[in-house]
């Protein structure tokens, strides 16, 4: 069993014992529930850097990236660094995440916050929507057509956009529909972990260009931004790059700087 299949198979664990101790009905009744979202597609068509910065606690590929730092205090340092956006890992098991880290980011930043998750239950787009999340995540290797369907028009009837992520050209073939906003190309393999930026050059012309392109993984230095730009990119998830530092907001507004040169 890979990686993935054993997060997939915790997840529905969880997901069980979570509908048995806080139904729906409770989740609808939040005060973030009723929130107005912000759109990260309509940030990133319009940006010249195109910054998604995550936070991110550990990982199954890289054991512990940060465990020290205060989410609140990463969130403010993100915003003041002028991201256009905050993923932050909601798994705890696998990545040291919870919902809670979803909302002290959203208490401290107006920023559009993706919560990144393994999703696969609409339970799970209810409770991104009442801990204030603004877009969710779906990954392509762990659904088929009519799950990423379902879960993306319940996304869209909260006003939640939705960032679909792919690993290879099987995946975006069966995946593209238009109840998706954003497509992003992983370039890990969640298989062998290795990274490769080509992952992202060569399944570029297979997206269309109705969806924002998001290139996820293994972007570390700002050449690798404007090799993507090119291929059509306009979103970039960086995560491990800044959490691996001391001042993750810092180090991200050094970045943003090098990228505007």
């Amino acid at each position: 069993m890979d990686i993935l299949q054993k997060i997939v198979r915790d997840k529905h664990k969880e997901i069980e014992l979570k509908k048995s101790l806080i139904p729906t009905s409770q989740l609808e009744s939040s005060v973030l529930f009723k929130k107005a979202t912000a759109s990260l597609s309509a940030k990133l068509r319009n940006s010249a850097t195109g910054i998604i910065a995550e936070h991110k606690r550990r990982s199954p590929s890289k054991s512990v990236i940060n465990n020290t730092l205060n989410v609140a205090d990463v969130a403010i340092g993100y915003k003041n660094a002028g991201v256009c956006g905050m993923s932050v890992l909601t798994d705890g098991k696998y990545f040291g995440g919870s919902l809670d880290d979803l909302l002290l980011a959203r208490a401290v930043s107006d920023l559009p916050i993706l919560r990144k998750e393994f999703i696969i239950d609409e339970y799970q787009i209810v409770e991104a929507k009442a801990y204030g999340a603004d877009v969710i995540l779906l990954i392509a290797a762990v659904l088929d057509p009519k799950e990423i369907k379902a879960l993306s028009l319940l996304s869209k009837s909260l006003n939640l956009e939705v960032l679909l992520e792919v690993h290879n050209e099987e995946e975006l073939k069966k995946s593209i529909m238009p109840s998706l906003d954003m497509l992003g190309v992983n370039n890990r393999n969640l298989k062998t972990f290795e990274v490769d930026l080509n992952t992202s050059k060569s399944l570029a012309g297979l997206i269309p260009d109705d969806f924002v392109k998001v290139s996820e993984s293994g972007i570390s230095n700002t050449e690798s931004i404007k090799a993507l730009r090119p291929y059509g990119y306009q979103g970039f998830l960086i995560g491990e790059n800044f959490m691996k530092t001391d001042d993750p907001g810092a180090h991200a507004t050094d970045f943003i700087k090098k990228l505007e040169l």
